[in-house]
């Protein structure tokens, strides 16, 4: 059958799974009458809850007697590292681009990334018929965006297409009868090269794993593109590092390929498709599977390295062991190493104590990913201030930068201005009309700076601003930077909380829990109005008396207490504080730290 790989790369919410979605119910993945769930590509709990697709996920379709391999990729900058490992699985891209928005930061990260392997592109200008489409402006923006990545004379001329993938339909004009998906699907056929026939049957085998699973029936799975010969169930194969060493020898007890949106067994792998194989027990991402007799592996492509790193430690609170069942650090080790072995993009360290682990990525929103995931199967954890990692290049400290791209009312790009280039010290580099009274401002800012300031920019745009952040460079270390203004509410006592102790201490600042909640010494309630801490007392009742009355009791009604999410709790907490991450609860309170600790944060802070 006449084969094509493709994976579909775009900016965050610029509707990839909404469009690979039509693109399955137009090849007739779907029986007639069967109930669909929308974004059935984002199978995950936590891609349906935000919206946001987190793992890449391959799927299949036929088309004209064809077969035509899709990939859907993360839109996030925070798992680049699955993009990065995806394109090479592949033989052209579908960028996908909105209309409105034009190209955005990781329009521009996946872009590079493709561009860098030589694929050639099909450009895809989507939701066309939104009222604040320009999609002349936007394909010019596209055009700017691959000459200044250096893209190649064929690179750069293109093809483009206009559709919205929510109405189902894509066009080679602007003006086209916007019927259906045809245009699209004879594009990729027509651009995207098929696999090419280096992969002859009669040489050895080879395939190169880009991503880990695990079954409960079939055990550890692996699925990448057939890069040369052909394999049958029941065939030895061996695995090989990235260094050519080898790993183990085992036997294929399975071999499943991509039929709609499941997988179906196979008896025979051929090359240039995308198949998952089982029967191996060390073999992870990264690795060759091949014939015997191959010694030479498959180079891998680099990732990437991380930019952030938190540690994760036992909860070791009063109230620790109550909600979850895994609290050992040697259990929390176990799911650690597991998932950085299926995520290229985190590294993992033992401290010296044992009790704790640096667990480093890309951004604040992987850690958050990384966390819920672990609380949803039953972890406790303490997790720390999310830190910048730094460089050594000549002698010189080097810090990362990121690129920012905010969209933001007018009236309010003044505010956003000031506080990016001022405390954060970022740098303005372009700003300009985005068109409906909005402002989009790009700014290269220090890493370290945009840790907590999220929330701060939502309040300073009234919950309006669009901000879009990636990694741009190293540059020199910029000095210190101010952290959080203000300090915080501590409990002094254990116990529950009493409305009427709240009510008096609202005063004092805005509270983060409500009535009675349990408490424990050191654990932090709300938000101080000065800059300093302050012990409090929120359990303190009010003293009775056998008075009563008229106008004697005043009415307690509290303020709604602030509640945090568990990405907004990690960016918020200063260095001496942590997070008290359980299935059930997400608590701030402050740490002890001993004088060899404060010594240490004291130096890297200097």
């Amino acid at each position: 059958m006449d084969l094509r790989n493709i994976a579909i790369i775009a900016h965050v919410d610029h509707g990839k799974t909404t469009l690979v979605d039509e693109l399955l119910k137009q090849s007739g993945v779907y029986r007639e009458g069967q109930a669909v769930t929308e974004r059935a590509m984002d199978s995950n709990d936590l891609e349906r809850e935000r919206g946001i697709t987190i793992l890449a996920k391959a799927t299949s379709v036929e088309w004209k007697g064809a077969r035509i391999n899709i990939v859907d990729t993360p839109g996030h900058a925070d798992f680049g590292g699955e993009v990065e490992r995806i394109l090479s699985m592949v033989d052209g891209v579908c960028l996908l681009v909105d209309a409105a928005e034009g190209p955005m930061p990781q329009t521009k990260f996946v872009t590079s990334k493709a561009l860098a392997l030589g694929l050639k592109p099909i450009v895809v200008l989507n939701k066309v018929d939104k009222p604040a489409a320009e999609p002349d402006r936007a394909l010019n923006e596209v055009f700017d965006l691959f000459a200044n990545l250096g893209a190649s004379d064929e690179q750069l001329d293109f093809p483009v297409l206009y559709a919205s993938g929510i109405n189902g339909w894509a066009d080679e004009d602007l003006d086209g009868p916007r019927k259906d998906m045809t245009a699209l699907f004879d594009m990729v056929m027509r651009h995207v090269e098929p696999p090419k026939q280096i992969a002859a049957a009669r040489e050895p085998f080879r395939m190169l794993a880009t991503t880990l699973g695990a079954d409960p029936f079939i055990g550890r799975i692996l699925t990448g593109r057939v890069e040369a010969g052909t394999l049958k169930v029941g065939e030895t194969l061996k695995a090989l590092s990235r260094k050519g060493e080898r790993i183990e020898q085992f036997r294929v007890t399975k071999i499943l390929a991509f039929r709609g949106l499941g997988q179906q067994p196979i008896d025979l792998a051929e090359a240039g498709d995308i198949v998952t194989i089982a029967g191996m027990t060390k073999a992870t991402v990264a690795d060759t599977l091949c014939d015997l007799s191959v010694d030479t592996a498959i180079p891998a492509q680099p990732i990437d390295p991380p930019t952030i790193s938190v540690t994760f430690g036992i909860n070791d609170s009063p109230l620790a062991g109550r909600d979850g069942n895994k609290v050992q650090s040697r259990v929390i080790r176990e799911r650690l190493m597991k998932e950085a072995e299926s995520n290229v993009a985190i590294k993992i360290e033992d401290t010296p104590g044992g009790e704790a682990f640096v667990v480093s990525g890309r951004g604040e929103l992987q850690m958050g990913v990384l966390i819920e995931n672990m609380r949803r199967e039953g972890f406790e954890l303490s997790i720390s201030r999310p830190r910048v990692i730094f460089r050594e290049e000549n002698g010189e400290r080097l810090e990362p930068v990121e690129e920012v791209i905010i969209d933001v009312d007018d009236e309010y790009s003044g505010a956003v201005i000031e506080k990016l280039t001022g405390p954060r010290k970022g740098d303005l580099t372009e700003m300009k009309p985005a068109g409906a009274g909005k402002t989009r401002i790009v700014a290269h800012v220090p890493s370290r700076g945009l840790i907590g300031y999220q929330g701060e920019f939502m309040t300073d745009t009234r919950g309006t601003g669009v901000l879009n952040r990636i990694f741009h460079d190293w540059v020199p270390y910029k000095g210190p930077i101010a952290g959080r203004r203000q300090g915080v509410l501590i409990s002094m006592e254990n116990g529950v909380s009493v409305a009427y102790a709240l009510w008096n201490l609202e005063d004092r600042g805005r509270m983060f829990i409500g009535a009675q909640e349990q408490l424990y010494v050191g654990m932090i309630i709300g938000e101080h109005s000065r800059d300093n801490d302050l012990e409090v007392n929120p359990i303190k009742g009010k003293k009775l008396t056998n008075v009563r009355a008229s106008g004697t009791d005043e009415a307690v009604r509290l303020t709604p207490p602030v509640i945090m999410s568990l990405e907004q709790a990690i960016a918020y907490i200063d260095d001496d504080e942590l997070v008290e991450v359980t299935p059930k609860s997400i608590r701030l309170r402050k740490r002890y730290l001993d004088p060899h600790e404060r010594k240490r944060m004291a130096k890297a802070e200097a």
